[in-house]
Parts: C-alpha cells; sequence; structure tokens
C-alpha cells in the first residue's frame, strides 16, 4: 500500500426483510454487503434477505474509532436510525459530540 492510501473504515445500516436494521462496520462497504447478501457476512442476517443497504458513512482510518461509533448507532432507538437514512438527522446529531470531533480530527 503506497503512503497515500489510507484505509478508511465506513459505517452502515442494512435493512432485513422483518424491516429490522443491522448496524456494521467495514473498510469496504459494498463488499461487506455483497458478503451479508451471499450469506458468508455475519450471522445475524443469514436468513434474514432480501437485504437492502439503506445508508454508510466514512468515518476515519481508525478502527477502534469506527467500533466506537458502530456502539453508540446500535445503542440508538429505530426512529433515530431510520431518520438518519431519510438525511432528517447526520449522523453528528446520534452520537456524542466529543467522538464526532474526534472522528474528524483524525481525517
Amino acid at each position: 500500500m503506497s503512503e497515500s492510501s489510507t484505509t478508511v473504515w465506513s459505517v452502515y445500516l442494512v435493512r432485513m426483510r422483518s424491516n429490522a436494521l443491522y448496524c456494521g462496520i467495514s473498510t469496504d462497504v459494498q463488499r461487506r454487503f455483497e458478503q451479508h447478501v451471499s450469506g458468508k457476512g455475519a450471522k445475524a442476517l443469514k436468513g434474514k434477505g432480501p437485504l437492502v443497504l439503506e445508508w454508510h458513512s466514512e468515518l476515519s482510518d481508525c478502527r477502534s474509532l469506527a467500533s466506537k461509533v458502530e456502539y453508540a448507532l446500535k445503542q440508538q432507538t429505530k426512529s433515530v436510525k431510520e431518520a438518519l437514512i431519510l438525511g432528517e438527522l447526520a449522523l453528528s446529531d446520534v452520537i456524542r459530540s466529543d467522538l464526532y470531533a474526534e472522528i474528524y480530527s483524525l481525517s
């Protein structure tokens, strides 16, 4: 990997057939979503299709920070996640301000 290329972690939301939302992180959201669709992703999504990638946001090159954002998003209610998907809320509205600031101080 060259110095100019960095691995950027993203957080994403996938909708299941039951209308439930699954939250995850990845360095390649499309690849990870395809793994979920093929049944080779998270156990929580197996047999829950069809799956729809509803939303994703790039975070930073720090996996631990991405995990913190994922955890914070998983703690939110479904209505908050739906508002995020619809663009009614921004990620900065959903996670703690210090965590959000940390994302952009590393970018």
